[in-house]
C-alpha cells in the first residue's frame, strides 16, 4: 500500500486527498479478496464477483469511489508486475444517470443558523466560524478550504488563491465577512506554530485540517444548528442558486465555482427559474 501511495503521488499526480480516498477503498479491496498475497491470483471473473458482492447496501458515491479506486490499483499492480493481465477493465461500471436528481442547496436562514452556532468566543469557534464563512461566501469544496496557505491571503488586493482540482490555483475575490472572519482567526485563535496552513488545530501537536477534518466542522455545526448533517457541498449549491436567481448566467456560475466543463455546470439549469419560466405552459384550463 506504501508503493501504491507513492506510485499515485508520483505517476499520476494525485492530491493527497484523492491518495488517502484511493488507498482506503484498495485496502477493503484487498480484505475482500484474503489480502495483497492474493493479488497475483486475480483474474478478470474474480475482480467483477468482488463489486458484485461488495455493492449491495451501499450508496451509488461510495460504489463509484470504488470503482475508479479499484481501477487504479489495478493499472498499478500491472504497471509493477504483481499481475500479469489488465485487469481495470474487468471492474463494472456502477449504473447512474446524470442530470437526474436537483442540486440541494442551503437555504439562507439554514446558513445563518449554521454561522450562528459558532461560539466566537473561542479558538475552536472562531476557527470553524471562518471555515464555514469561506464555504458559505465562495463555494470553496472542503479539500481547497483545508489547503489554503497564510501566503494565499494577498490582503491588500482582497484575494485569495485556490487551488483546486487538477492542482489548478485561481484567484477569488474575498468577501468581507469571510475576510473579518479569517482575520479574527488569524489575529486571536489561530495558535502560533510552523504551519503555514490558515487552518490547524488548536491542540498540540499543531497539525494543518484535512478535508476530513473540514467535513466534521461542518457536521458538528449541522448538529448544533438543529439541522440534519449534510455536506460542505451543499454551500456550492446554495452559492449557485442564489446568483442564477440574481440573474447571474450559467458560464458565470461556472467560473465561481471553477468548473473545467460546462457539463458540471449545467445541472444548475433545472433549478434557473428565470430562465425555466417562459418554457413552462399554461395548465390547460388555468385561466378559466
Amino acid at each position: 500500500m506504501a508503493e501504491f501511495r507513492g506510485w499515485l503521488d508520483r505517476e499520476r499526480g494525485l492530491s493527497p486527498v484523492t491518495v488517502r480516498c484511493y488507498s482506503k477503498q484498495s485496502k477493503a479491496f484487498l480484505a475482500g479478496i484474503g489480502g495483497a498475497a492474493a493479488v497475483g491470483e486475480l483474474d478478470a471473473g474474480k475482480v467483477t464477483a468482488f463489486m458484485v458482492d461488495w455493492t449491495p447496501g451501499r450508496n451509488t458515491w461510495t460504489a463509484k469511489a470504488m470503482v475508479t479506486s479499484l481501477r487504479a490499483f489495478l493499472r498499478f499492480a500491472h504497471a509493477t508486475g504483481r499481475i500479469s493481465v489488465a485487469l481495470a477493465g474487468a471492474v463494472p461500471a456502477i449504473a447512474s444517470w446524470q442530470m437526474a436528481s436537483l442540486p440541494r442547496g442551503l437555504k439562507a436562514v439554514e446558513i445563518e443558523r449554521l454561522l450562528a452556532s459558532c461560539d466566537r468566543d473561542t479558538p475552536v469557534g472562531s476557527r470553524d466560524y471562518a471555515v464555514l464563512s469561506l464555504l458559505a461566501g465562495l463555494g470553496l469544496r472542503g479539500a481547497e478550504a483545508a489547503g489554503l496557505q497564510v501566503g494565499d491571503i494577498d490582503w491588500r488586493a482582497g484575494e485569495i488563491a485556490v487551488t483546486g482540482k487538477g492542482s489548478r490555483t485561481e484567484r477569488l475575490p474575498l468577501p468581507v465577512p469571510a475576510g473579518e472572519a479569517l482575520v479574527a482567526w488569524l489575529e486571536h485563535g489561530r495558535p502560533r506554530c510552523e504551519s503555514r496552513s490558515v487552518f490547524v488545530t488548536v491542540r498540540r501537536p499543531y497539525r494543518p485540517l484535512t478535508a476530513e477534518a473540514v467535513r466534521a466542522v461542518m457536521g458538528r455545526a449541522c448538529g448544533r444548528a438543529g439541522l440534519q448533517r449534510r455536506g460542505t457541498h451543499r454551500f456550492r449549491h446554495a452559492l449557485a442558486t442564489e446568483m442564477l436567481r440574481a440573474g447571474a448566467s450559467l458560464p458565470e456560475v461556472g467560473q465561481v465555482l471553477r468548473h473545467r466543463s460546462m457539463l458540471s455546470t449545467s445541472i444548475y439549469a433545472k433549478v434557473d427559474q428565470n430562465a425555466l419560466r417562459p418554457l413552462a405552459r399554461q395548465w390547460p384550463g388555468a385561466g378559466r
